[in-house]
């Protein structure tokens, strides 16, 4: 295994562990995986993520490079769905000031660092491998 499929490789295991990472911790009290923040969105994260570990197993350059945008759009779009979500869930509240203090008592965790990194790393993998280059050494 070439040490940019490696990484490409590692991207994706990070992705898959990140989705059972903490990423959102509601009033100090436990902490929301990916699946408990969104269940079927976590899921959909976690099928790019084995199609591309499958892709890295067998070498294959162009399904690496689209899970890999894909699912850095994926958890892109996840943390601005789940910041959307902490900043609208308390809108009901007709006053300013305690929906303020609710919606700063929902703080974000670590697991993001790991859903952001995976498919970076990923991405990374792909973009910068050098292809093989055949070198003709037959004199002419």
């Amino acid at each position: 295994m070439r040490l940019n499929t490696l990484f490409s490789f590692a991207g994706f295991i990070m992705l898959v562990a990140g989705t059972y990472c903490p990423i959102l911790r509601p009033f100090h009290l436990f902490n929301w995986d990916v699946f408990q923040a969104n269940k079927p969105y976590g899921i959909v994260i976690l099928m790019v993520a084995m199609v591309g570990i499958i892709g890295t197993v067998f070498n294959q350059k162009k399904i690496i490079r689209l899970t890999s945008w894909l699912s850095l759009g994926l958890v892109t779009l996840f943390l601005i769905l789940a910041w959307l979500k902490i900043h609208t869930s308390f809108s009901f509240i007709p006053f300013h000031s305690i929906d303020a203090f609710l919606t700063r008592q929902i703080k974000f965790k670590w697991g993001w660092y790991l859903l952001f990194g995976g498919p970076l790393l990923s991405l990374a993998g792909v973009t910068f491998g050098t292809k093989t280059k055949f070198n003709n050494t037959v004199a002419k």
